[in-house]
């Protein structure tokens, strides 16, 4: 057996599915399958219960299922020492992000670190808030990067940064030459918004419910970009995170105005896996993003 072979049937563990295994490891469907049975064959035991549709192992499969996390952390915490040893900063770092934090408050943290380490490779996959979480639940990705965290038992959280929310409008709309209103105004314009179980609208509409407004979404997007767009052409106000149009009311295609009170901080937070080994590279790259070592 090789560790490739144990990280293959760990992904396929905890993804419950040949085809995600398959993707993150690079290889075929097929060869997942065959890499299931090989280990099987090594082992002498049936590890996964084909006699049901739904993905489960037997006992003798959750056992080597264990024994196979405990090596490859084994392996991993070895990996690190012998980099750290030698000083080494490089490998490749994978993050899954939000739209609105990918794009917007991002690149220039990335663009340091890749002046400060050019031999580590950074790739940078765009995703909804959910996804985000099962990326780093699947181990798919080595950081996430969300607005307005939820709490989870597997899942590391460090503080990014905080954004401010802001409302904003079409540089001719009665509300653009206001520098600041309070939130209940916005409940006599038509409104835009993003997908109900999108973390930011999540807290838009608790926003309003302890406001009292009472408002019916005109539009609702995925993103943030289609949400500006929207505005951008007068089809409604919208409630937007202030990074994300900093370059549109810079161009004057749209006007932002300050929410009066409080509640309306956007805490951006990096996911990372509990009880992951993380390189040197990734301790730099967080270093990078808050300014600060993570204790060892």
């Amino acid at each position: 057996m090789q560790v490739d072979n144990f990280k293959i049937f760990v992904d396929l563990v905890e993804t419950k599915s040949f085809s995600k295994a398959a993707r993150l490891n690079g290889i075929t469907q097929s060869a997942v399958s065959q890499q299931a049975r090989a280990m099987e064959k090594h082992f002498d035991n049936l590890l996964i219960d084909r006699s049901i549709k739904q993905f489960q192992l037997t006992r003798e499969g959750n056992r080597v299922y264990q024994a196979a996390k405990e090596i490859l952390h084994d392996y991993e915490k070895l990996m690190s020492e012998l980099m750290e040893m030698r000083k080494v900063i490089s490998g490749t770092i994978r993050i899954s992000t939000i739209y609105s934090i990918g794009l917007h408050e991002l690149p220039p943290f990335i663009k340091s670190f890749l002046t400060d380490y050019p031999s580590v490779n950074v790739r940078v996959e765009y995703r909804r808030s959910n996804l985000v979480y099962e990326d780093i639940l699947h181990n798919s990705v080595d950081f996430g990067l969300v607005a307005f965290p939820e709490k989870t038992r597997q899942i590391e959280m460090i503080p990014f940064r905080e954004d401010r929310l802001v409302a904003i409008c079409h540089p001719e709309h009665p509300l653009a030459n206001q520098t600041s209103v309070d939130v209940e105004t916005l409940g006599n314009y038509k409104f835009i918004s993003f997908d109900p179980d999108i973390p930011t609208r999540k807290a838009v509409d608790q926003i309003f419910r302890e406001n009292n407004i009472e408002t019916e979404p005109v539009m609702e997007f995925d993103n943030i970009e289609t949400v500006k767009r929207a505005v951008e052409i007068d089809a409604g106000i919208a409630i937007a995170p202030q990074a994300t149009v900093a370059q549109e009311v810079k161009q004057g295609t749209l006007a932002s105005i300050t929410l009066n009170g409080t509640g309306f901080n956007r805490p951006l937070t990096i996911l990372h896996r509990k009880g992951r080994i993380l390189t040197p590279a990734m301790r730099k790259f967080i270093k990078t993003l808050t300014g600060k070592e993570l204790p060892d």
